[in-house]
């Protein structure tokens, strides 16, 4: 069985890390099917939103396998199939897995069915909405084993998170809990094992049913100015505001609305 499961259906994407086994532990054919998937869900107008999630039961992801990425990428061992190959040949696969080095402006949404450690909170923090079970656990513990969560958590934790918070998680190595994690405005909800999906998806409709290219603006927007200064950001947002003016789906938006019906996108 292949290490992502990835699906379309009604305009929702759906990923899934499948090593339960190995809780989801990032191996090379992983990293390579996720980059693949989030080009391929980029560029396809039907998918509208994103949910990404892990197999099982125990882990959202346990961050990149010791035994078969990290040795790889060290040079502690070479190749040893095609996915391997591929991992050598294009560096950059990891950092579009990861969501680090990509141009994504459509939403993702993580449904966190466990614990999301080192790596798996690193891809975390590249999502937009992150919904948790209770006893999920969220944790950075690259320095225990010597090593740096290089993933884009040095820069993204910190303007997620307050910084003293952001340290600690860093530096310490140690997890922290869902309701914590909740706190400090990692993860926007905690729902029971039973719903996650339920209110994953439910969530990922309601994002669909609004203007794409309206949804999309403001992701961009958001990244595009964070940490500039008022001035240059405000260009920013004046040119995604004027660029969504002149489509066509902010004339049908109102209208629809005018008219008392459900608008029909055209994503132009």
């Amino acid at each position: 069985m292949a290490d992502l499961m990835y699906e379309k259906r009604e305009g929702i994407a759906f990923l899934t890390l499948n090593r339960p086994d190995k809780r989801n532990a990032l191996s090379p054919e992983m990293v390579v099917r996720l980059a693949e998937a989030w080009v391929d869900f980029r560029e396809d107008d039907e998918a509208r939103v994103a949910i990404l999630t892990g197999a099982g039961e125990r882990a959202f992801s346990a961050g990149a396998d010791l035994g078969s990425l990290i040795p790889l990428l060290t040079g502690a061992r070479g190749a040893s199939d095609d996915w391997d190959e591929r991992m050598l040949k294009d560096p950059d696969l990891l950092h579009v897995a990861l969501l680090r080095r990509i141009e994504l402006y459509k939403p993702v949404i993580a449904a966190v069915n466990g614990f999301a450690l080192a790596g798996g909170t690193e891809i975390l923090l590249g999502t937009d909405i992150r919904i948790s079970v209770p006893r999920a656990t969220f944790g950075l513990t690259e320095v225990k084993m010597g090593v740096i969560p290089g993933g884009g958590s040095l820069v993204r934790l910190a303007r997620q998170i307050p910084y003293s918070k952001a340290m600690e998680i860093l530096l310490t190595g140690n997890p922290i809990d869902a309701v914590e994690a909740q706190r400090l405005g990692l993860v926007n909800e905690i729902v029971s094992e039973s719903a996650l999906m339920q209110r994953a998806e439910e969530v990922a409709r309601g994002v669909a049913a609004n203007g794409p290219l309206a949804v999309q603006a403001c992701k961009e927007a958001l990244i595009r100015t964070n940490g500039l200064p008022l001035s240059e950001a405000y260009d920013i947002e004046d040119e995604c505001s004027r660029r969504i003016l002149a489509t066509e789906d902010a004339v049908e938006g109102p209208t629809a609305f005018m008219e008392k019906r459900a608008p029909v996108w055209k994503s132009r």
